[in-house]
């Protein structure tokens, strides 16, 4: 059966959006560059692919397809660049190689994290120039912020609302109606710069939030005041409010914008600015609290034996993009310690081309830990067994009961 729908990039976001494409009887393709298709999808597991190759799913290399489909989704990562800055390398490379196959009528969405006017000021003269064809009259061109988030088990990924914005009245209604077929309720924006700038307000607003409570955590405890029970309180507030929680640092592919730099030519966004540096200080923090813990039952960061729990940026996904344990073990590392790890999913862990040792026997490896340090909460962790067994325990997600452990 030829497929429906292509989804260019099979990452994080596009690896679901194809999974929801399958389970609504949509014969996908999906398109990866490479000498094989390589699927990494973070949540998704064996046999989820396994389901979804069944299902009418075709990963390939092979762009031939892409000129049979009557809809096209971009999903190529936009990872920060060195200045800081969205890099668009690969949305420009699946633009390039979709528009030589591009025909009349089909309907392109781009839903890669990129900075408002992406989609007409750089997307669209990629695929008029090498297609011949002309957005808003031969071809749909909309934009549409991924709203994926792994390991979600309460908002799958049909009952979140999408957010359509197109560059015409027409290609958004078009764009509506692929996705229509896959979520219970489709958005319209007034364009694809104000669908891309709701990107930039969701993404922002987590970093900034988060920013926010990490200082509160630095501050509670400057003050002997316990956090965690201030957020339990807090978030009994029916309005106003909208709880979030500490960590050792931010992770995932939601890249904070702030819009600084001449390919703007805007004002920067101060307070992500600021929120940037708020949660970048955070793994230095923990381990001046690890060193302080040490030194407070007469160790030294020298020599000790430091296990990290959980390395990925969030509970129950294998994905370790952007997490902050790789800053944690680098600092502890610097420190003379000795780093090993547990994760129920990252079977083999490097820092700095240097293979961590894993701990195999994880509650044999926290009792013979100087510090065990509880950086990711993973559903399968017994948190009340291992602050029996652990010498010291730092817990940085306030996941442990109150009085078995030392919290961030």
């Amino acid at each position: 059966m030829p497929a429906d729908l292509a989804v260019i990039g099979l990452g994080p976001l596009g690896l679901p959006l194809a999974q929801a494409a399958v389970a609504a009887g949509i014969p996908t393709l999906g398109h990866v560059p490479g000498p094989a298709p390589v699927l990494d999808g973070g949540a998704l597991t064996t046999a989820e692919v396994r389901r979804m190759l069944a299902g009418g799913f075709t990963p390939t290399t092979d762009p031939k397809g892409l000129g049979r489909v009557r809809t096209a989704v971009i999903c190529v990562p936009a990872p920060r660049g060195a200045d800081g800055s969205p890099d668009l390398t690969q949305v420009g490379d699946a633009a390039r190689v979709l528009a030589a196959r591009l025909r009349p009528h089909t309907t392109v969405v781009l839903e890669s994290p990129v900075p408002p006017g992406t989609t007409e000021d750089f997307l669209r003269p990629l695929l008029e120039e090498g297609s011949g064809l002309r957005a808003g009259r031969d071809f749909h061109l909309a934009y549409s912020p991924s709203r994926v988030d792994p390991g979600n088990r309460t908002h799958p990924w049909t009952g979140v609302p999408k957010v359509i914005g197109g560059l015409t009245p027409a290609c958004t209604e078009s764009a509506a109606a692929f996705y229509g077929r896959l979520t219970d309720k489709v958005v319209r924006a007034r364009g694809t710069r104000e669908a891309e700038t709701v990107q930039l307000l969701e993404t922002n607003f987590r970093h900034v939030n988060i920013a926010l409570v990490n200082e509160m955590a630095v501050l509670c405890h400057d003050l002997g005041v316990d956090l965690w029970d201030v957020i339990r309180c807090a978030e009994t507030k029916p309005f106003g409010f909208h709880a979030f929680r500490p960590g050792p640092g931010v992770g995932g592919h939601g890249v904070p914008q702030d819009l600084s730099g001449p390919q703007h030519a805007v004002r920067p966004l101060r307070m992500v600015e600021l929120a940037q540096q708020v949660n970048g200080q955070m793994p230095r923090y923990v381990i001046q609290r690890a060193a302080t813990l040490l030194n407070e039952h007469g160790k030294s960061a020298r020599g000790a034996r430091v296990l990290l729990l959980g390395v990925t940026y969030k509970p129950d996904v294998p994905d370790r993009q952007g997490s902050p344990a790789r800053e944690v073990a680098v600092r502890l590392m610097d420190l003379g310690a000795s780093v090993s790890y547990h994760d129920p999913y990252v079977p083999a862990w490097s820092v700095l081309d240097r293979p961590v040792p894993r701990a195999d026997s994880l509650y044999e490896s926290a009792a013979d830990a100087d510090l065990t340090l509880l950086l990711q909460h993973h559903r399968t962790y017994d948190l009340q067994g291992l602050a029996v067994k652990a010498q010291l325990l730092l817990d940085t997600t306030g996941a442990t009961p109150t009085g078995t452990a030392h919290r961030l």
